[in-house]
């Protein structure tokens, strides 16, 4: 199936941001892929736009019978459909759980660096943030326990976790998860762990994803999990995510939150989501071989071909998390927005300035090209 993926797809002049925000740059940033999506998704989407009728809509049973299968088989939870939420997406989920959880003189804590909305979502609340920085240990990253027990306060109500980790590309383990979620648990905090690429690990037998709706029920009663399946079958245009929460309490209070701020979920994004849930499996392993290989690619060059700068082998997503800090550039993004015609995201909004995210979702001669306009540009 390499060559649908090797097929270029022409985006810009369709508004899309990836491509039309800044035209005439040749874009790697934004964390969509530029891949169509399976068949099976456009089937269902044609199917729904043929009926006619665009009314309000909500959460169908077809729908809610592959999304509970879909726990169970691919996340090995057995979840009850009343610990469901759906939403519209899940950066407002963010926000609403520091607004459900946190008050005036209250905090929110996550590391860094970190996909940006965590680095904001408090201002929503008017709550506090406090950050830590991951470490990087034995070639893969990981928390810094000692620095989270010293920055933590007894204000501190939501710890924002990002698993897999955007940008960092790892997938944290069994091991890891119940020792954040204890820590949660001593700190009297309410665990967000965003889930979002948890299909898109790279090598499922090495690097396992270990979701928070595994954790014994001890730990698992102050957690939200949120899932989409936007990342994986590349429709996040369409808005589209669930809050896992199995305690009532959390539930009830995150539910009020919305309020009336949150807009109605699209009637075709819910047959997008359970085309994708119930028949998107055959794709996505063909899809994980595909970016497989263009992270080896992409690693290869990186080392081999631009030694002045440094990245660690992603575990999951499609996203390369590169430290620029030698090349003496004030700003890495910039310098090869300047230099090389190139839209990358620039670290500085992950909170670690002199780094930038590169997005290897692409036909692989295009991300080559990419890179090649990369190392040309170095100084």
């Amino acid at each position: 199936m390499s060559d649908f993926f090797d097929t270029p797809i022409a985006r810009r002049g369709t508004g899309c941001i990836k491509y039309d925000r800044r035209p005439e740059l040749d874009p790697f940033w934004v964390a969509d892929m530029d891949f169509a999506s399976p068949p099976e998704i456009l089937a269902a989407l044609h199917q729904r736009v043929d009926h006619g009728v665009f009314g309000y809509a909500q959460a169908h049973e077809g729908l809610n019978d592959a999304l509970l299968a879909y726990l169970r088989d691919r996340r090995q939870a057995v979840v009850p459909l009343e610990h469901i939420i759906h939403l519209g997406g899940l950066v407002p989920a963010l926000s609403l759980a520091g607004r459900a959880f946190c008050g005036p003189g209250e905090a929110v804590m996550t590391c860094t660096p970190v996909y940006p909305p965590f680095l904001n979502v408090h201002h929503d609340a008017r709550v506090d943030l406090i950050t830590v920085d991951h470490v990087c240990q034995q070639g893969r990253w990981g928390f810094d326990w000692a620095a989270m027990e010293r920055a933590v306060t007894k204000q501190t109500r939501v710890f924002l976790l990002c698993n897999p980790q955007n940008p960092l590309g790892r997938a944290f383990n069994r091991t890891e998860i119940l020792q954040l979620a204890s820590f949660c648990e001593a700190h009297n905090m309410v665990l967000v762990s965003d889930e979002i690429h948890c299909d898109l690990i790279l090598d499922e037998g090495a690097t396992p994803h270990y979701s928070a709706l595994k954790l014994p029920q001890q730990l698992a009663r102050r957690t939200i999990t949120l899932l989409s399946p936007s990342k994986t079958w590349n429709i996040a245009g369409l808005g589209y995510a669930v809050a896992v929460i199995p305690d009532d309490s959390l539930r009830r209070r995150f539910s009020a939150t919305r309020g009336h701020t949150l807009t109605e979920i699209n009637a075709l994004s819910y047959y997008a989501a359970e085309a994708a849930y119930r028949h998107g499996e055959p794709w996505r392993q063909s899809l994980l071989g595909y970016l497989a290989g263009n992270r080896d690619a992409l690693v290869a060059f990186i080392r081999n071909q631009c030694p002045d700068l440094t990245i660690t082998p992603p575990e999951a997503t499609y996203l390369a998390w590169i430290d620029a800090r030698t090349i003496g550039v004030e700003n890495p993004a910039t310098h090869f927005e300047q230099r090389a015609g190139l839209f990358l995201s620039d670290g500085a909004y992950f909170g670690w300035p002199g780094w930038f995210r590169f997005n290897f979702a692409c036909p692989r001669a295009k991300m080559l090209a990419g890179l090649e306009k990369i190392r040309a540009a170095l100084p």
